[in-house]
């Protein structure tokens, strides 16, 4: 199995034009019209045979986004690394300019007590699939969208019950970058500062309601558990 890397170790080594969320390797390209967007596409799809390791692809009309993961090793490897060196020099031939600040990656959260008893609900309303990475548990494993544009969800365990608070949340993982402007922002728009305690890896935010959210970095967080803090 190819060895997996770092978030880190994989940002340091992709370049300037990407950024790694949510355990994705991700760039944006502007391209300006539809046409340039095609021909990028089609130069990524023969740089993706050549290596036999193929990204997914969402082109839009002024840009094409690109996102990148080795399915077989569950994570990051050099192989994406590579993928990414290649895909921005064709881009730099091409005249496209990177928007390294833009690729976010959605995740929503559902905290639960029980989450083997609530999981398959949520897998057959939403129509959604077990992630195909090896080494993961299927009772605790993340659902995603066997067509790949949903959020992916992913189960929180509660030690105990919290009917004062909202249990499905979202996780908005974006670049480092932007997470201080991103954070201004919602604040500026009426929002409140839940807990800083996990940063620089989370901030969680609520809007005037109490309706939480996380805007989340690859960065390493404080030693500690995964979970929530309760709300003061």
């Amino acid at each position: 199995m190819t060895e997996r890397l770092t978030d880190a170790d994989v940002q340091a080594r992709a370049g300037r034009d990407w950024r790694v969320l949510a355990g994705r390797l991700h760039a944006t390209f502007r391209t300006g019209n539809l046409a340039r967007g095609i021909e990028l596409v089609r130069r990524i799809g023969e740089i993706a045979d050549a290596l036999d390791h193929h990204p997914d692809l969402d082109v839009r009309y002024f840009r094409v986004h690109v996102r990148s993961v080795t399915h077989d090793a569950g994570g990051l490897t050099d192989r994406d690394v590579r993928l990414a060196g290649r895909i921005s020099a064709v881009a730099a031939e091409l005249g496209l300019e990177a928007e390294p600040t833009r690729p976010q990656q959605l995740e929503i959260g559902i905290d639960a007590l029980d989450i083997p008893a609530v999981r398959p609900f949520w897998r057959a309303v939403l129509g959604y699939k077990d992630p195909a990475f090896p080494g993961e548990d299927p009772a605790s494993a993340d659902l995603v969208d066997p067509a790949g544009r949903g959020p992916s969800v992913w189960f929180q365990r509660m030690a105990a019950p919290r009917p004062q608070r909202n249990r499905v949340h979202l996780d908005i993982h974006v670049p480092q970058d932007v997470v201080a402007t991103r954070l201004r922002s919602a604040l500026d728009a009426g929002g409140r500062l839940v807990t800083d305690a996990h940063a620089p890896s989370r901030w969680v935010v609520a809007d005037a309601e109490g309706n939480e959210a996380c805007l989340c970095t690859p960065a390493e967080g404080p030693a500690g558990g995964p979970s929530l803090p309760s709300e003061e």
